[in-house]
């Protein structure tokens, strides 16, 4: 092939780029007066030090020069060409450190690099394409420098945001005034990033450092979720987000907001996308999914997600320069190479201050955004008291464990994939299915009633204690037409907890207005449980969810901890929300897998980026031949695992037998024996359109209706290294640290050797310096384990402390403890009927609290509604006081 040269480039390459940003590509001839050029290219222009490949003519005046090279050459490295001609430029009116001109690009034709002089510190960068004459104008006016310095000047004093929040801000805006353009955000979900974000644009619009901003997310839910944050947030006292600056979005549903908000968001005016203007100042919100088709069409956007294209987005020539700044939520998202390729090339479009945010950082995301300027991880998040830590309930499940094994002689369904109608069969043999297979090819329906059953129990217990049903999310397998393990789970979710169809529920993207079934889920009693499988894995908002039930294996870290984070938010119709459940039904092996993941873990893509046709002419055109085909190889067999009889036979007509797997295994040598001829067979257009569509085996499922499955469930529970410990383990744990800290914990010291000095300050400091221990021994934890290990159920706080220390102290409830105080109490003193009323409702009140002061009577609603302190300290004859004092020392004795 001959190597087409640098004239040729320009001609063919370059010069279409320059005319496509609007610059008049014209020849520079000597004697020109620039003052009557405007918009122009100009070739070969003369400098001190040479004649540079195009001059940048805006008003009269050189403001750019281009260094061509041929499409062979890597541009990156020629900058520095470019800069010596910048140094060169006779007669301008500019001068930054010798430079003669703001900026600079070096390109082949095919990538384009840009270098904006002005600062020392500003980075060189590649750019999708050249900016028009108008960007740079825009850039020429810009304050840029007195933005930043008007931004670092400026308070961030905002009531509503959490120090953490004002910590990303900083960080942010640091980075920027470092003259950093790609960075990574990291805060845990559930910690307010779109609020932090609003708050930050809201800072760099004021201060002019970013005017045209997108905010990009991945599905329409979240879009009219950061809508909705943009109208709530007050930027100013008094003053909406919306009210400041314009806030505009890509076309809703109804169904995409409540059924009683106001429905009025602004489509953002097409002009503003093909026409920047300097006086824009607006916010847009759209998903990448649109933004994508906007750019390169609907073919580019990838699929494989529930989330629906939009009828009316179309192609658009959307200059570079459209927005200042970029926000990505979620950019961890693109579990596949192909969807990271496009998330990458839409971004890459904008020559913009790019800022990702994620919960969840991943190789790749860090890959693009180069850097974390600020993290705000889980764990701190709990330490910090503005998330909740969650427990872990690890089912035993024979068949998730081991998979299936089915006798010869058992009757099993059979369900045609195709039409949902099921035939039987007895088995002619025995037959073992493994893990992988469960649920795909096989299902136990005893195996899911049990494992649904024993989160039933644990739901009870959770009804019993804390008055109200937890609210349950269960990530099924799949949902796939007649095969769905989702559906399977609703319906044996309705049997086993007896409640009605309205309190078991899927949502999947397969349901009717799924959005609106989750704003329900959200908002409802009803319903309690949700069966979903990817729906609800990622940016939905359910504080009030309370246990979360895996029974779909997950190998991505990325999506584990999305999953995991749909549970981390405080409640806010169950206040005392103060952990959450999950229920690992593989035998804890689930949670075993993620606990030692990296807080930044590389993870293969899911799918391949090229086709099989692609890896073929890689192999012809000897690309990294070796390589590709061992890709190919891999395919080959992978195709013959996955194809029908029908396809063998079409197969035969271009490789013995059709046996794919037999050609595949001695490729590697056909093609270093007989290139030509292999290759022949390979590109043959039939053959290759046979590897992209042939006929696969009809799918069925196979419905073990005589299985029989062993479930059983046990707590884990987690120190905060991560460290598992079985009930005893644990209980031994806590009896050493009882043992060994009276000196540090005073409360402690109380209980076992003062207990006159007993109360409500003693109560707290034991419950917080427990659960603030390495080990989270909180109540629940420690109640818990003594109900696993003593078959005792609610023990109170003392017991637990008391028989740590000393083996031979009895354990019994709160209610069993106060009971026995006042029941000693009750032959020392004889009770008015005002006496009695008031003893029960101080009763009530220490059955609770395990402790009593004088505050609480003019505080606890039971007290200060019947007149506080005044009146029953009155009632009892100024006695209350002792009184006070001898219950807290019973209580503690």
């Amino acid at each position: 092939m001959t190597e087409e040269r640098e004239a040729a480039t320009r001609k063919k390459r370059i010069d279409p780029l320059l005319k496509a940003a609007n610059w008049k590509v014209i020849r520079y001839e000597n004697g020109m007066n620039l003052s009557q050029y405007n918009k122009c290219a100009l070739e070969e222009y003369p400098t001190d030090n040479g004649p540079a490949d195009y001059a940048l003519c805006l008003d009269g005046k050189i403001v750019a020069v281009v260094e061509a090279k041929k499409v062979s050459l890597g541009p990156q490295n020629v900058l520095t060409q470019a800069e010596r001609y910048a140094e060169g430029i006779k007669g301008s009116p500019f001068n930054f450190s010798g430079f003669r001109v703001p900026f600079i690009y070096s390109t082949n034709g095919e990538i384009i690099w840009y270098h904006d002089l002005r600062n020392p510190l500003n980075r060189s960068r590649v750019v999708a394409k050249f900016h028009t004459p108008d960007a740079l104008l825009e850039r020429l006016r810009d304050t840029f420098d007195a933005s930043c310095q008007r931004l670092a000047g400026w308070e961030n004093a905002h009531p509503l945001i959490r120090p953490y929040q004002a910590d990303a801000n900083a960080a942010i805006e640091q980075a920027i005034r470092d003259r950093k353009r790609q960075m990574l955000v990291a805060m845990a979900t559930g910690t307010g990033k779109t609020y932090t974000m609003v708050n930050q644009i809201f800072r760099l619009m004021e201060s002019g450092v970013a005017k045209r901003i997108l905010f990009l997310v991945d599905r329409r839910a979240l879009a009219a979720q950061a809508v909705k944050a943009f109208a709530s947030f007050e930027a100013r006292p008094g003053l909406k987000f919306d009210r400041s600056y314009e806030v505009y979005s890509q076309r809703f549903f109804r169904e995409d907001f409540e059924e009683d908000e106001k429905f009025d968001p602004k489509v953002l005016p097409s002009n503003y996308l093909l026409e920047p203007k300097p006086g824009h100042a607006f916010v847009y919100v759209c998903t990448i999914q649109r933004m994508t088709i906007n750019l390169f069409g609907r073919s580019a956007v990838f699929g494989g997600d529930d989330e629906p294209i939009d009828e009316d987005a179309e192609q658009m020539n959307i200059p570079i320069h459209a927005f200042d700044l970029i926000i990505a939520d979620e950019c961890h998202r693109g579990y596949t190479a192909a969807d990271q390729s496009v998330w990458r090339r839409t971004l890459d479009h904008f020559d913009a201050i790019k800022i990702g945010l994620t919960a969840t950082p991943a190789a790749h995301t860090m890959a693009y955004f180069r850097e974390i300027v600020f993290k705000y991880d889980y764990a701190r998040a709990v330490r910090e008291g503005f998330l909740v830590d969650y427990d872990a309930v690890a089912l035993d499940s024979n068949v998730r464990m081991n998979g299936i094994f089915l006798k010869a002689g058992e009757e099993v369904g059979v369900i045609d994939a195709t039409t949902g109608l099921q035939s039987y069969d007895h088995l002619e043999d025995e037959r073992l299915f493994d893990t992988a297979e469960v649920e795909r090819t096989i299902t136990s329906p005893d195996s899911n009633r049990k494992i649904l059953s024993e989160i039933r129990k644990y739901a009870e217990e959770h009804e019993e204690r804390f008055g109200r049903f937890p609210k349950t999310l269960i990530f099924a397998v799949n949902d796939l037409s007649h095969m769905s393990h989702a559906d399977q789970l609703v319906d044996l979710a309705r049997d086993v907890f007896g409640k009605g169809d309205s309190f078991v529920q899927k949502i999947t993207g397969k349901v009717d207005r799924p959005l609106q079934h989750i704003r329900e889920f959200r908002n409802r009693p009803m319903p309690a449980v949700v069966v979903t499988v990817d729906m609800l894995s990622t940016g939905v908002d359910i504080p009030d969810l309370e246990f979360i039930v895996f029974l779909r294996p997950v190998k991505s870290r990325i999506l584990f901890e999305q999953m995991l984070g749909r549970g981390t938010r405080k409640g806010e119709r169950c206040p005392d929300k103060s952990h959450f459940v999950v229920f690992d039904c593989f035998g804890g092996t689930l949670l075993e897998y993620f606990r030692q993941a990296t807080g930044i873990t590389a993870e293969p893509p899911e799918k391949e980026t090229r086709s099989i046709t692609q890896v073929i002419k890689d192999i012809w055109d000897n690309r990294d031949r070796e390589y590709n085909t061992r890709v190919l190889v891999r395919r080959l067999q992978r195709i013959d695992k996955e194809m029908s009889g029908e396809a063998r036979d079409l197969f035969a007509a271009y490789i013995p037998s059709g046996d794919l797997k037999r050609f595949a295994a001695g490729l590697p040598a056909r093609l270093h024996e007989d290139f030509p001829a292999t290759m022949a067979i390979l590109r043959n257009p039939e053959f290759s359109d046979l590897l992209l569509h042939y006929p696969r085996p009809p799918r069925s499922l196979i419905v073990a209706y005589e299985n029989t499955d062993e479930v059983s469930s046990r707590y884990i529970f987690r120190d905060s290294a991560g460290t598992e410990y079985k009930p005893e383990d644990y209980l031994t744990t806590f009896s050493t640290f009882v043992k060994e800290n009276p000196e540090h914990i005073e409360a402690i010291r109380i209980l076992l050797d003062r207990p006159k000095d007993w109360g409500t300050d003693a109560l707290s400091e034991l419950r917080q310096k427990l659960a603030a221990s390495r080990y989270r021994f909180t109540v629940e934890n420690l109640q818990m384990a003594h109900k696993v290990r003593y078959n005792k159920a609610l023990v109170d706080i003392i017991s637990m402390v008391k028989h740590a220390a000393r083996e031979e102290e009895p354990l019994c409830t709160a209610e069993q403890r106060i009971h026995r105080v006042f029941d000693k109490m009750a032959y020392a003193m004889s009770l008015t009927p005002d006496q009695q009323q008031w003893l029960d409702k101080i009763r009530e009140h220490l059955i609770a609290n395990l402790s009593i002061s004088k505050s609480d009577f003019d505080i606890i609603p039971i007290f200060s509604n019947e007149g506080g302190w005044n009146k029953a300290n009155r009632i009892f004859s100024g006695q209350l006081p002792d009184l006070i004092r001898q219950w807290n020392e019973a209580i503690a004795a």
